[in-house]
């Protein structure tokens, strides 16, 4: 690879490094700060309704992030392999508008929480409701945020671009997404200790990936050709 080529892959290798950055942020704010925060019920979410309104922005700028992400990943890793590439788009792309789905329940919720100081049984369960919904939405969601992660995890093995135990985790924490929808659905498995450590190798991978092409950019690896644009 030239030098211009290389410089090049280093420099979009940032710009998709600072966009997952925003979602690694923005998706520790909203999925996991927040709900520790605000709490389950109505009451408890009122007295939080700043933090709980910020939790909606922050996860609507997650998804924008995240329809962006796999574009810039596209330009560092179409050469590798252009198929898993455009596979790797395709998945991350349809979580956004079911994420996108999900969060609207939070919005109804969000909407009950005006007149929280009088409001009364069916308030209330509606509220949880909403949160049930929401909670629904991100579970099919997240199966789109493993599925892209085992092209993603794969195209960084076969090309060394960042270093290959990131790829392993991705491909890893990939799977470990779909053991966690799927078994969900299996009396038993939903509350066993592999359910708890099933995502961790996804958000090492994911945490890592992004702060190595934040810092490092992509590097030319094994393969000699250029990167190539997604036109």
């Amino acid at each position: 690879m030239s030098r211009d080529g290389a410089s090049r892959l280093r420099r979009d290798g940032r710009v998709a490094g600072a966009l997952y950055l925003v979602v690694v942020l923005a998706g520790m704010f909203c999925l996991a700060y927040v709900p520790s925060q605000v709490g389950a019920t109505l009451a408890e979410a009122s007295a939080h309704s700043g933090l709980f309104r910020a939790g909606i922005a922050a996860f609507l700028v997650m998804q924008v992030a995240f329809l962006l992400v796999p574009l810039a990943l596209y330009r560092v890793l179409a050469d590798v392999d252009r198929a898993a590439a455009v596979l790797m788009v395709a998945l991350a792309a349809v979580s956004v508008p079911v994420g996108l789905m999900a969060i609207t329940h939070r919005l109804e919720a969000l909407s009950l929480l005006q007149d929280a100081a009088n409001a009364g049984e069916a308030a209330q369960a509606a509220f949880a409701a909403s949160l049930r919904r929401y909670g629904y939405g991100l579970r099919l969601a997240s199966l789109f945020w493993g599925l892209w992660l085992l092209p993603f995890g794969w195209l960084v093995l076969r090309s060394a671009r960042l270093p290959r135990v990131l790829g392993l985790l991705l491909v890893l924490g990939g799977i470990g997404y779909v053991m966690t929808v799927f078994g969900g659905l299996v009396p038993g498995f939903a509350d066993s200790a592999v359910m708890d450590y099933a995502t961790m190798p996804a958000a090492l991978g994911e945490i890592g990936s992004c702060l190595w092409l934040l810092v490092f950019g992509a590097r030319p690896g094994r393969l000699g050709a250029p990167p190539v644009s997604p036109s």
